[in-house]
């Protein structure tokens, strides 16, 4: 059986501050390299997305009918959700609150 390892004097105390920063700076990279990594494959996705639904369709609108290519329309439509999500939960704070 071997020794336990002989502990040098201080070695049971805390890291110091620059050990600490160094590990948190390490974790922060760690997480930014996660984010653009992900942000990377997310506009991947979208440009296939977009380059897959590039095909011309017809809008029909409430006074007349045009063509647009479908990704426009899908964008269109997915920004006109998101205004009228943030208007109406703005709406809803406001009533309760």
């Amino acid at each position: 059986m071997s020794a336990p390892p002989a502990q040098t004097p201080g070695s049971d105390r805390q890291p110091s501050k620059a050990q600490r920063r160094s590990s948190e700076a390490e974790r922060r990279d760690r997480k930014e390299l996660a984010r653009a990594c992900a942000m990377v494959v997310l506009a991947g996705l979208f440009i296939a997305f977009a380059l897959l639904n590039l095909s011309d369709v017809r809008v029909h609108w409430i006074f007349g009918t045009s063509r647009a290519p479908l990704i426009i329309v899908i964008v269109i439509s997915l920004l006109v959700g998101i205004v009228l999500t943030y208007f109406g939960e703005r709406l809803s704070r406001r009533r309760r609150g």
